[in-house]
């Protein structure tokens, strides 16, 4: 199967095609708050000598993490499957944040740290062994208990890298999204895609309207 995947959960935003485990193309962007989507992805269209129309899967990364990215290749994957009818997917960066960081030979019990503002993290708990990494729920943790993590098995967000100095910097890739992908097969329609976001949200409803009688003369 052919797989776009869209990784904009981070600083780094990228893309990347795979098929069958290989990666076909790949192109990627920092800096800045917009992303340059449809640039992208034609770069690696490009590379991989693929028409738009080959596309039979579209991978997105559900963060936690930017959430205006996230929303952003929300979007872009659902217009894409009104108008194309492709396959859809949506992984969690911290799942690509594992297999990265397995593919780079890190093994053992680390711990992944995801600014969530507030002064607080997400972190979740993996078990890099041989096979497939096992990882823990996510859960939102303060900056104290961060600090107390050791930094030798934390792998954070390069943004981070500030407050943990001997931890690993990774951002989740496209690459890597799409790979994993390629071993799913739990399709869903892209309006069940939501970020990953563990607060409650927190929203005011409307008071229902008044109804407003008539003026007597």
């Amino acid at each position: 199967m052919k797989i776009l995947a869209l990784e904009f959960s981070s600083e780094t935003r990228s893309v990347a095609l795979v098929e069958s485990g290989r990666v076909a193309g790949r192109a990627a962007e920092s800096g800045g708050r917009s992303t340059r989507a449809f640039a992208l992805i034609d770069a690696v269209l490009r590379e991989a000598v693929w028409e738009r129309e080959a596309i039979e899967c579209i991978a997105v990364g559900l963060g936690p993490g930017s959430y205006t990215g996230i929303r952003a290749a929300i979007a872009l994957a659902q217009g894409w499957q009104f108008a194309r009818d492709v396959q859809a997917l949506g992984i969690g960066s911290v799942e690509c944040l594992a297999a990265q960081a397995h593919s780079e030979g890190v093994r053992g019990a680390v711990h992944f740290l995801i600014d969530a503002q507030r002064g607080e993290f997400y972190c979740a708990r993996a078990e890099l062994a041989e096979e497939a990494p096992r990882i823990e729920p996510l859960r939102i943790i303060s900056q104290e208990e961060a600090r107390s993590l050791p930094e030798r098995a934390l792998v954070v967000e390069p943004a981070l890298i500030q407050l943990f100095p001997n931890a690993r910097a990774l951002c989740p890739e496209a690459a890597a999204l799409g790979k994993l992908a390629s071993a799913r097969s739990d399709y869903l329609s892209t309006e069940k895609l939501e970020p990953i976001y563990l607060r409650p949200a927190a929203f005011i409803k409307a008071p229902p309207p008044r109804a407003i009688s008539s003026l007597r003369s």
